[in-house]
């Protein structure tokens, strides 16, 4: 599994080190232009962080999903399946290779963010100032009539929550792609189609989870109620996952 996960690595890693490359760019900008007072370049360097954050995460994911519809309908699936490895193993690593890599590209731009914020308040209004204006922001907020939480527990949650979703996704996209190409191996429009498949499962995914969440009591702490939806989009993942591997392993791998 390891080394199958390295080598789905390889197959993105110029498309991670190219966002990376770039983000370190913009933060020398940034930095440049924050102690070296000019507004103008900290405020452009500003918005191709925020641009790469949150694109450069999306691009990642997407990435992993054009590779399996690739491999799924070219010669390449042949070398795949010519590994003395399962459908299982081969649609595992790519699971666990994308998901570790946005999660590592999340807590990145997470920790980023987060410095910059600080050295930004640090040098204009200070670090005292900095943590008021985030708790009179925070006490704002409400979900559903319920204050925000924000202690360990919530964070987890939110972090575990925002994981299992991706998963979900990713999941129900590899699915997809692995049904069009079972049916249109190939052939004109098979892109499109794998789209289809996935708008209409997706939908379907959003409505089971809908249903799940809406049976939790008002009265449930928020924490609850996130660890119910993960709960559900674990084992919708699990579905996918199970169906996705038997297609490939009974209609793609001869």
């Amino acid at each position: 599994m390891l080394k199958l996960m390295k080598y789905e690595f390889r197959k993105t890693q110029a498309t991670k080190l190219m966002i990376l490359a770039i983000t370190a760019i913009a933060e020398v900008a940034f930095l440049i232009g924050l102690y070296g007072k000019h507004d103008t370049t900290a405020a452009l360097s500003i918005a191709a962080l925020v641009f790469l954050a949150t694109f450069g995460i999306l691009i990642v994911g997407l990435e992993s999903i054009v590779t399996l519809h690739r491999d799924m309908n070219t010669k390449q699936s042949y070398m795949l399946f010519m590994t003395p490895n399962s459908s299982y193993k081969i649609l595992g690593s790519k699971v666990l290779e994308c998901s570790l890599s946005i999660l590592i590209a999340g807590a990145f731009f997470f920790v980023l963010g987060t410095l910059d914020i600080t050295l930004a308040f640090a040098k204009e209004v200070g670090l005292k100032s900095l943590w008021e204006t985030i708790q009179n922001f925070l006490s704002n907020i409400t979900i559903n009539g319920r204050p925000l939480e924000i202690n360990a527990r919530a964070l987890a949650s939110l972090t575990f929550t925002l994981l299992t979703s991706w998963i979900l996704t990713l999941t129900t996209a590899y699915l997809s792609v692995v049904i069009s190409a079972a049916l249109l191996n190939g052939k004109r429009f098979n892109g499109f189609v794998s789209f289809v498949f996935f708008l209409l499962l997706n939908w379907g995914c959003t409505k089971v989870l809908r249903l799940a969440t809406s049976h939790v009591p008002t009265s449930t702490s928020i924490s609850a109620t996130m660890l119910v939806s993960c709960c559900v989009a674990l084992v919708l993942s699990v579905i996918m996952y199970i169906v996705t591997a038997q297609i490939m392993e009974h209609k793609l791998s001869v």
